[in-house]
């Protein structure tokens, strides 16, 4: 994609949602480190209707701490894959009091030296809590990435890096934000929803998905063809 199109490509993005946010719900630096690991392969929305009821009680690490592995599984056991998630947060509450004085620490190599805590979740905090130009790829950016044409690569990383270099300001607090929603709501995995794109004319993605009622026009009118 050529730099004015990716100039394009985020002016329209930001215009359309000037203030981006997380849709994981949290109450402070903490409970978001919790619910980005939690949010690892599951739904943001199915890590929030576990969370708001733990989060009203447990909000820094020693309540964790307190609470324990068994007690957190009861409030996380919605979630996929909770039986390792819930050990993982116990031990990086338990990190974050031996070694950061219970603190969440602005620090990218800090957050991944931490249990539970990857690459995209380190990137995650840094943005969201810290206001770091950081680009936290997940299946969605790694979709729009490739699909439209933003930031191609056959890994995650790739990606990333394509993104860090392509992205200009005033773009890059904010750009993965953008790219997840739109991911999420608008360029679909199984079915984009080209029709009600606001990039689409910028996208390299050729087989544009038409609006559901021309499909089916067109599905009619070959079968009777």
């Amino acid at each position: 994609m050529k730099k004015a199109d990716i100039i394009e490509f985020y002016s329209r993005l930001a215009e359309e949602n000037p203030h981006p946010e997380t849709e994981l719900e949290s109450v402070n630096d903490y409970t978001l480190l919790v619910a980005v690991v939690l949010s690892a392969q599951a739904t943001d929305a199915g890590v929030n209707r576990a969370t708001r009821a733990l989060f009203a009680d447990v909000d820094t690490p020693e309540k964790m701490v307190a609470l324990g592995e068994t007690g957190l599984k009861e409030h996380i056991k919605t979630i996929g894959l909770f039986n390792s998630k819930a050990k993982n947060v116990i031990a990086l509450s338990q990190a974050l009091i031996e070694n950061h004085g219970s603190r969440v620490p602005e620090d990218h190599e800090a957050l991944k030296a931490l249990p539970g805590v990857g690459r995209k979740t380190a990137n995650v905090v840094m943005n969201t809590a810290f206001g770091h130009e950081t680009f936290a790829v997940d299946t969605h950016i790694f979709r729009v990435g490739n699909r439209t044409g933003l930031a191609q690569g056959k890994t995650v990383l790739a990606v990333e890096k394509k993104l860090d270099k392509a992205t200009p300001q005033p773009f890059r607090l904010h750009a993965h934000h953008w790219l997840i929603l739109h991911g999420r709501y608008v360029c679909k995995a199984r079915k984009p929803e080209c029709w009600r794109c606001i990039v689409s004319d910028l996208c390299a993605y050729k087989p544009k998905t038409p609006p559901p009622e021309t499909a089916k026009v067109a599905a009619r009118a070959q079968s009777a063809g």
